[in-house]
């Protein structure tokens, strides 16, 4: 192959590339066949996983799960009789509040862009794409989902358009936490009365409907002033591992 027709390969690839990283209109297909493709071959590796277990750790497997089973379901069942009380509660003192929160398991499909560990597809049931939801991991909370172009991107803590309500320390300092794309993340806005030190816990107020109050997001490493406001860096509990499942806080209440 001569060098001019070598150097115009190279360059077609190079500018089909291009134009599949930087264009939603031309990359909107091609994410669609993907994320299918993508989907199927996580639902035949688990397949296979699930025969191999079944098949050569059947019983390990049946009595870890069973262990699991049992724990799940008396949690499941205090957690019921907790709301169920709460809702009485409500209900005699006239109140038109009521606890009813969903919470779905979704799998994770790829990530948005090569080199991007913050931006995630999502495979979920029922999505409404004018929601944003909260994303946790072992009652962790890890970011929160958005929509793309019509489907679920998950959006983990260090992305900096994440964001959502928390409470800083003991005082309940209220305040926005951002991600920077970077190891720690920031929590902005907290007014300039309250006392904020290095070790206090942050966790999710509820005030935005998208987690529950009190979810762990991380502790405070470091706290400036500016204008009336305080920031505080902290150290997030969630650490991107690359899980390949997440749990989607669908209602809060």
């Amino acid at each position: 192959m001569s060098k001019g027709l070598l150097s115009f390969f190279s360059i077609f690839i190079a500018l089909l590339m291009g134009a599949l990283y930087y264009t939603d209109v031309i990359q909107s297909p091609f994410i669609s066949v993907l994320n299918g493709i993508k989907s199927n071959y996580h639902t035949s590796t688990e397949f296979i996983d699930n025969q191999i277990n079944k098949y050569f750790f059947q019983a390990r497997h049946i009595e870890e799960l069973e262990k699991k089973l049992r724990q799940y379901e008396n949690n499941h069942l205090i957690m019921q009789q907790l709301a169920s009380e709460i809702n009485d509660v409500f209900v005699q003192n006239r109140s038109n509040f009521k606890t009813d929160p969903n919470v779905e398991l979704v799998r994770t499909i790829s990530y948005q862009k090569f080199g991007d560990q913050n931006r995630i597809w999502l495979e979920i049931d029922e999505y409404n794409s004018s929601k944003i939801y909260g994303l946790t991991y072992n009652e962790l909370v890890a970011g929160i989902v958005v929509s793309h172009n019509g489907r679920p991107l998950g959006l983990l803590n260090s992305d900096p358009k994440s964001s959502y309500a928390v409470y800083v320390g003991d005082d309940s300092a209220p305040g926005i936490v951002h991600g920077n794309n970077a190891k720690h993340l920031l929590v902005k806005f907290i007014p300039a009365w309250f006392l904020i030190k290095t070790g206090d816990e942050v966790v999710t107020s509820g005030l935005d409907e998208i987690f529950f109050k009190g979810l762990k997001v991380g502790t405070v490493i470091s706290v400036t002033k500016s204008q009336g406001y305080q920031t505080a860096v902290i150290e997030p509990f969630y650490k991107a591992n690359n899980p390949n499942y997440f749990h989607m806080i669908k209602k809060v209440k």
